[in-house]
């Protein structure tokens, strides 16, 4: 585990430089299309379930209904969010997790916390690893397969888990970039929701 802390650093690092440019492109274009906050944040389950705050571009307005609570995904999500999210440039952020040691650049993607409580005990594995910026999943289907898919793949990469693997996870994200797969559910700006504990048994 030393040498993958060892490559998270140095990859993170070196992208970080490599990638300032369009990273400081996206700050000033969010600031003059949504102006601020620049950054979503927010807590995710990390190792052992311990919650650190996610950082990623913002791609949404903040619009609210008559109540106070934040409209449905679909209705806030700009055109400008829909670029980033296709490219996945929303997560470039998350380098710095990497850098910090809250996240790896390969492993289980950190889902909601709000999740925990509807896993099984097997499920739960998945936070026996760092989360990462990509994982087998991602390469495997991203947002177009069911949750049972996903956590299924996710054990999968945990059980399986070595340097060759999260290389190949690695450099296979690159071309989904590219190409732009499985970015949106049919239907979802993204995934939907998981609601219930019987969805993914």
């Amino acid at each position: 585990m030393k040498m993958k802390r060892f490559m998270d650093l140095i990859i993170s690092f070196i992208l970080l430089i490599l990638l300032f440019p369009i990273l400081f492109g996206i700050t000033i274009i969010i600031k003059c299309k949504l102006g601020s906050p620049i950054f979503f944040k927010q807590k995710r389950p990390g190792l052992y379930g311990k919650p650190f705050l996610v950082y990623k571009f913002r791609t949404m307005k903040l619009l609210y209904d008559n109540n106070g609570s934040l409209l449905p995904d679909q209705k806030r999500l700009t055109s400008l969010g829909r670029i980033l999210r296709k490219y996945s440039l929303d997560e470039l952020p998350q380098l710095v997790n990497v850098l910090k040691g809250d996240m790896s650049l390969v492993g289980p993607r950190p889902l909601l916390l709000e999740y925990m409580s509807l896993y099984t005990d097997e499920q739960n594995l998945r936070h026996h690893v760092k989360p990462g910026i990509t994982g087998w999943a991602q390469i495997n289907g991203r947002n177009e397969i069911s949750w049972e898919e996903k956590l299924k793949l996710d054990l999968w990469y945990i059980k399986n888990q070595n340097m060759k693997l999260d290389l190949k996870i690695f450099f296979k994200t690159i071309v989904k970039v590219l190409r732009t797969d499985g970015v949106k559910q049919k239907e979802h700006a993204t995934m939907e929701k998981l609601t219930r504990s019987d969805e993914v048994i």
